[in-house]
């Protein structure tokens, strides 16, 4: 009994990942002024593993991310554009 117990611990921990999704978070980025911002914060956020698709609009101030939520989190998003120079908010 105890065995059957581990192993079914043991197989729902490893499938965490496959619960995994894609999602898509707007940061708000009031800091980007000039045209070299939106590169510098692509790449910034680029480095993140997990990010899959970045899409910034400077007029808008904002960048779309699309990521991996078993690879990072949208705290790490965070901390990417913070650490680039470009403190950033969630958007609802």
């Amino acid at each position: 009994m105890k065995m059957l117990i581990t192993v079914l611990a043991l197989s729902i921990a490893l499938s965490v990942p496959a619960w995994a999704a894609t999602n898509t978070v707007t940061l708000s980025v009031p800091g980007m002024k000039c045209a070299t911002c939106p590169i510098t914060l692509k790449k910034a956020l680029n480095k993140v593993e997990g990010v899959e698709h970045i899409e910034v609009d400077l007029e808008k101030k904002e960048a779309l991310v699309t990521f991996d939520d078993a690879k990072t989190t949208v705290e790490a998003l965070l901390e990417a554009t913070k650490n680039a120079g470009y403190p950033s908010t969630v958007l609802p």
